[in-house]
């Protein structure tokens, strides 16, 4: 299983034919096993390729996510947000009101979830001005949520010095 990974992990980095074929052969032989899936969704969430943002959101509505199984959540989004930090902070800010929708959807269904999804942007300042400014944003739309949990407010609020 290691080396599975291991080639699969690597392969999720090219856009050829054989990813295609990995990534689909990988779903069919595990897509009993909500432990090994979750690996296949981390791995894909984690890519360097262009179109991992896209892929992500595509990902949402796998027949194989769930948004209320908390380990599915971290494994898709808690890896794109912690681990894809490319991606994730990619100067047109799209991941960061990507992050924002979703730290608030998760919040309504499960606050513990999306507060520890929050540590994907509390530390804004130690980025460059222009990234500071769009993860300040996407903060502040945060805590001006009427329905925000305590969990998520302290987090958002306390990052911001409020």
């Amino acid at each position: 299983m290691t080396n599975v990974i291991a080639a699969l992990k690597a392969l999720s980095n090219f856009n050829c034919e054989e990813r295609q074929k990995a990534l689909a052969a990988f779903e069919a032989t595990w897509s009993n096993d909500p432990l090994v899936l979750d690996k296949w969704f981390s791995i894909q969430a984690t890519s360097r390729l262009a179109e991992t943002p896209e892929r992500v959101i595509a990902l949402m509505n796998h027949s194989g996510f769930d948004i209320k199984n908390p380990n599915r959540v971290r494994a898709l989004l808690g890896a794109f947000f912690m681990m894809n930090l490319a991606h994730f902070h990619a100067s047109d800010g799209a991941g960061y009101a990507f992050f924002s929708r979703q730290v608030l959807a998760l919040d309504a269904l499960n606050p513990q979830v999306a507060a520890r999804m929050m540590g994907a942007i509390i530390h804004w300042r130690r980025y460059d001005s222009h990234r500071q400014t769009l993860m300040k944003a996407e903060i502040e739309k945060i805590i001006d949520t009427e329905s925000i949990s305590l969990d998520v407010y302290e987090l958002a609020a306390k990052s911001l010095d409020k």
